[in-house]
């Protein structure tokens, strides 16, 4: 049987990168998934089509995760059609670059919104329909254990805060058989950071093995937290990054 078989999770932001990968790696393991995306239809007809095409269920949610009724109402909605929620994953993201004193507040509230206050809401949402063994997977970064250049205050300083959010969580629901961890994804080739893009040679020489993830490396390790091998790891970062923290 598969990892994931009877399961639902819903991944923020899974249209594209990262999140489309966590998403059809949930799918081949078992799960049937929801997903959240912003704009690039396309993109998620065929992220449905892929999952449905590994005889899973699928639903695309347009919803922007800096848009709090948006976020919850995509975290009600899963479990309504779906039938159940099990798994929740908050990927969706935004990669202000700056340095400090360039930042707009404009930026900063967009930035906390989506980063914060839209992983809070979505995961207090889904632990309302979560039953024992309910997995809550925040995707943060390597800037939050590492930041080796200037530009990235805003966005190590948000998903920073999940290591926080992570560890209160834990303590919330472990008595509740309901776990949370946080995965800090390295330079990882996407379209929004490309491994042949401009700047990715002085990325690559931060990284211990000189290289690039690639997403499914990522969705790897969010499929072992959303299944039976993360039963017992909660309230904890775990760094995908080549080394790039070491």
């Amino acid at each position: 049987m598969a990892a994931l078989a009877g399961k639902v999770a819903l991944v923020t932001g899974g249209s594209r990168g990262i999140g489309a990968a966590i998403v059809a790696r949930l799918a081949r393991d078992g799960a049937d998934v929801a997903f959240t995306y912003r704009n690039a239809e396309d993109r998620a007809k065929s992220v449905v089509a892929e999952v449905e095409a590994s005889g899973r269920r699928s639903l695309a949610i347009c919803a922007d995760s800096g848009d709090a009724a948006a976020v919850t109402g995509a975290v009600d909605r899963t479990a309504a059609e779906l039938g159940r929620l099990d798994i929740l994953v908050n990927n969706a993201g935004v990669f202000p670059y700056g340095e400090v004193d360039e930042v707009t507040l404009a930026e900063l509230d967009a930035t906390l919104a989506v980063h914060v206050r839209g992983v809070f809401l979505a995961s207090q949402a889904a632990v309302r329909h979560m039953k024992q063994g309910g997995r809550i997977i925040s995707i943060g970064s390597c800037f939050a254990e590492r930041v080796p250049y200037a530009g990235v205050a805003l966005y190590a300083m948000t998903k920073s805060a999940l290591i926080g959010l992570t560890r209160g969580l834990a303590r919330d629901l472990g008595p509740r058989g309901i776990t949370a961890t946080v995965v800090h994804p390295g330079s990882t080739d996407t379209d929004m950071n490309p491994a042949d893009g401009e700047g990715a040679d002085h990325e690559r020489s931060f990284i211990a093995v000189g290289q690039y993830a690639a997403p499914a490396d990522i969705a790897a390790t969010v499929s072992h937290l959303a299944g039976e091998g993360g039963r017992y790891i909660t309230g904890t970062a775990i760094s995908v990054d080549g080394g790039f923290a070491a």
